[in-house]
C-alpha cells in the first residue's frame, strides 16, 4: 500500500541523501548502521521498554531510506548494494521481532508465525523476480513499511492496552502470509502458471 508512494518519499529525502554523500557517508555505511540500529532495537524490546523499542525502528526505517537517497545522489547503485540492503532488512525484521519474544510482549509461536510470514513475502517476491521472470512482484496487501508501522503502533499503545503489541504481531504475520498467497497468485497469472 505504501509502496505506492515511494517515488514521493523518495524525492522528499533526495536532498539529505545529497548531503549525506557530501559528507563522505556510502549507501552501504547507512545500510550497516541500519541492521545496528534494528539490533539496538530488538534488545530494547528484550529489556521491556517497547516505545525505546518503536523509537528505534523509525530510526531503523529512516537510516534504510538513506541509503537508497546517497546511492541515488552519488550513481553508486550496485546489484551487490541492492542485495546487501534486502539481506540486512531480513536480519532486521528477524532481531526485532525475536527482541519482542524474548521480552514477553508475544508469545514464541506467535512470533514464528509472523517470522515465516514476514521471511516468505520477500522470499516470494525474489523468487518471482529472478525464477519466475517478473520484473517487479510487489503486490500485496502488506510490504515492509507497513508491517513495521504496525509494529510502532501496538509497541505505543502496549502501555495501554495489554496485549496491543502481541495483537500487533499477530496482524503481522496473518498479513505477510496473505501477501505470500497473493504474489503467488499474481505470479500465476503473470506467467499463464508456466
Amino acid at each position: 500500500m505504501l509502496g505506492r508512494l515511494r517515488a514521493k518519499y523518495e524525492q522528499a529525502v533526495a536532498p539529505v541523501g545529497r548531503v549525506l554523500a557530501d559528507a563522505g557517508l556510502s549507501p552501504n555505511t547507512m545500510t550497516v548502521a541500519s541492521l545496528l540500529i534494528a539490533t539496538a532495537s530488538a534488545y530494547v524490546y528484550a529489556m521491556g521498554m517497547a516505545p525505546w523499542g518503536a523509537l528505534l525502528i523509525v530510526a531503523t526505517g529512516v537510516f534504510d531510506m538513506f541509503d537508497g537517497a546517497i546511492a541515488r545522489a552519488t550513481g553508486k547503485t550496485s546489484r551487490f548494494g541492492a542485495t546487501l540492503d534486502h539481506v540486512t532488512d531480513r536480519y532486521a525484521e528477524c532481531f526485532i521481532v525475536c527482541g519482542m519474544i524474548y521480552g514477553g510482549y508475544t508469545p514464541w509461536y506467535w512470533g514464528v508465525f509472523t517470522l515465516f510470514g514476514m521471511l516468505m513475502a520477500s522470499f516470494t517476491r525474489a523468487k518471482a523476480e529472478s525464477v519466475g521472470g517478473l520484473e517487479r512482484c510487489t503486490v500485496g496487501i502488506a510490504e515492509r513499511q507497513e508491517k513495521l508501522i504496525l509494529l510502532i503502533g501496538g509497541s505505543l499503545l502496549h502501555g495501554y492496552v495489554g496485549e496491543a503489541l502481541n495483537y500487533a504481531v499477530i496482524l503481522v504475520g496473518v498479513l505477510s502470509h496473505l501477501t505470500v498467497a497473493q504474489r503467488l497468485h499474481y505470479t500465476w497469472k503473470q506467467t499463464g502458471g508456466k
